[in-house]
């Protein structure tokens, strides 16, 4: 006797509208910022929403989906995007960085949404020397970024661009000689720490 054979109506997987398919986790921050189009001008920002992985962008300037845009976040500093899409207010984009740059970007971001509640500052291993004096940094790409030293230690120094915003956080340069890693941004100002 054969037993009776209950059939299941199988349907494919609906796709929920509402889900959030991003791989990394937004935050709720405003940074101000400027970002440089595909041709060169600079327009100005405000972050609404920041991850790792891209940021949501208010800015009166309409820019196009797959346009690749630089922009320079305070606190954060230089970053490469990809624009993925328009929204009311503006754009998002995706960063187009590496997982170590990617990796340094959280790491910033969560210390700037716990700065003030943990009253934070940042800590240095050596002590500082203020100076000033021209320098060329390099950045990964090979582009020379005009600055000017500000302090200087044995483990690091304070720069600021002349002409345009910082790199990012998490970019490799070189000073002359010296090889450092970007470790903090804000505006032209940054902050490197020598790579030994």
């Amino acid at each position: 006797m054969n037993a009776a054979r209950k059939l299941v109506d199988i349907q494919p997987p609906q796709t929920r509208p509402d889900k959030d398919r991003r791989h990394h986790k937004r935050v709720q921050i405003r940074l101000p910022g400027k970002f440089l189009n595909e041709m060169s001008e600079e327009h100005a920002f405000t972050s609404v929403d920041v991850s790792c992985g891209g940021a949501r962008l208010r800015s009166a300037e309409r820019v196009p989906p797959g346009a690749r845009i630089v922009c320079y976040f305070e606190e954060l500093g230089r970053v490469a995007c990809k624009v993925v899409r328009q929204c009311e207010d503006g754009f998002a984009v995706a960063f187009l960085t590496t997982p170590h740059k990617r990796d340094k970007l959280a790491d910033r971001l969560t210390w700037l949404l716990n700065r003030e509640a943990l009253a934070l500052r940042e800590e240095r291993a050596a002590p500082r020397y203020e100076t000033s004096g021209p320098a060329v940094v390099r950045l990964s790409d090979g582009t020379a970024l005009h600055c000017r030293v500000k302090d200087i230690s044995l483990t690091g120094a304070g720069l600021e661009a002349t002409a345009s915003g910082a790199p990012a956080v998490g970019e490799v340069v070189t000073a002359g000689t010296l090889r450092g890693e970007v470790v903090r941004a804000e505006g032209r100002e940054f902050g490197i720490r020598w790579i030994v």
